[in-house]
């Protein structure tokens, strides 16, 4: 809890959150079936879709529960009554829509959308940990709890979807929490993991409830006062751009793509701006970049589990100028050697984990960007 000498603590974001589905004793009794068998088996998903049985993602492969097809009508019956009026109204008029269901204590929280399709209306459920996991318990690398001691500019998580970044990017923010004396502002859609103030002052805005965009909550944040802000992703050229304006103003801001490693994301984010400001873009990118972390979750060789295997780029001087120049081509020569830095290319982690028996060889290789290097260090003959 905060010392006498901050700030008094605001209410959590729990109470401040987009409403949540009614309590639990409400949840239709299909649903919380489902919600059980999810809990039981250490399920990362849940999908619900018209004309099937429900089907459970475990250690990232798609399993059938043992349930019957569920017809349209049968869906609706079990999914419209997680959603207050005014969620209700909202789905009707966008077909579409993102928010966190709170199960109460027996079930937990859900990262949940809802959308109708060809055959009627279908919902995926993500299951969130009640708890903030540390940097320890997700075995992250270091030098990522390094790089959140800097006091400005940008760390992004990257990854392909279901990738762990929004757990990753949590722990970040767990660890500054708990560290430093600062005001954390996070910008998310919908918020997933509750922060409870420790040394640090937390405020939590969801869009579409406490903001209308990200943009407009960035615009805000400006004159919030915050040290830190974390941002739940970067979608388009305005919030790209509210956040490298940030960080230039003098905020550590944290945030996500959905890029598969250093040299994608930086063409990602001079991607959104149009051709005739993208010198001035690399220039601020190359002062204001911290480091980039790209991940993904590699099925275990019995597939009951995952293992993260993570790349690290720390922005140096030579990086900067990489960066500055538009050779952004020849940042993995210098991220080989940078292993003083702190980095760490991808193909080394698989290779850890592959030798570490967390991981098979064949995943490994399979997920490699260069195969040669992965045969050659985990002897894997050209036959196989």
């Amino acid at each position: 809890t905060p010392t006498t000498a901050q700030k008094p603590a605001r209410p959590k974001a729990a109470a401040q959150a987009a409403p949540a589905g009614p309590a639990t004793g409400k949840i239709p009794p299909t649903m919380a079936k489902i919600f059980q068998a999810a809990l039981q088996n250490g399920a990362s998903d849940i999908h619900i879709t018209s004309g099937h049985p429900p089907v459970l993602r475990v250690a990232g492969a798609l399993r059938e529960l043992s349930l019957p097809p569920m017809s349209t009508d049968e869906c609706r019956e079990v999914l419209l009554p997680l959603l207050n009026d005014e969620q209700q109204r909202r789905f009707d008029e966008t077909l579409d829509m993102d928010f966190c269901y709170d199960g109460g204590e027996k079930f937990g929280r859900f990262r949940t959308n809802y959308f109708v399709e060809r055959e009627g209306m279908d919902a995926v459920f993500r299951l969130i940990s009640e708890k903030v996991p540390t940097m320890e318990e997700l075995k992250l690398p270091e030098q990522i709890g390094r790089l959140t001691e800097a006091s400005t500019g940008i760390v992004l998580v990257t990854g392909p979807k279901s990738s762990g970044k929004t757990t990753t990017l949590a722990a970040m923010i767990d660890l500054i929490n708990n560290t430093r004396r600062e005001h954390i502002l996070t910008i998310e859609d919908p918020i997933e993991f509750i922060h409870t103030p420790k040394k640090a002052y937390l405020t939590q805005r969801e869009v579409g409830t406490h903001t209308h965009t990200f943009g407009t909550a960035l615009t805000g944040a400006m004159h919030e006062a915050p040290d830190v802000i974390m941002v739940g992703e970067l979608r388009d050229l305005e919030t790209t751009s509210l956040v490298i304006t940030a960080a230039e103003t003098g905020f550590l801001v944290l945030t996500t793509l959905h890029t598969p490693d250093a040299i994608r994301t930086i063409g990602r984010i001079l991607g959104v701006f149009p051709a005739r400001e993208q010198a001035q873009i690399r220039s601020m990118l190359a002062k204001s970049l911290r480091g980039i972390v790209s991940q993904q979750l590699v099925p275990s060789p019995d597939g009951k589990s995952q293992a993260l295997a993570v790349e690290v780029l720390v922005n140096t001087p030579a990086i900067g100028n990489l960066i500055r120049e538009n050779r952004t081509f020849q940042l993995p020569s210098l991220m080989q050697v940078g292993g003083r830095a702190g980095m760490m290319m991808m193909d080394d982690s698989l290779i850890r984990l592959a030798r570490n028996g967390e991981i098979s060889k064949d995943e490994a290789l399979a997920r490699a960007a260069d195969d040669h290097k992965v045969r050659g260090e985990l002897q894997i003959s050209a036959e196989e």
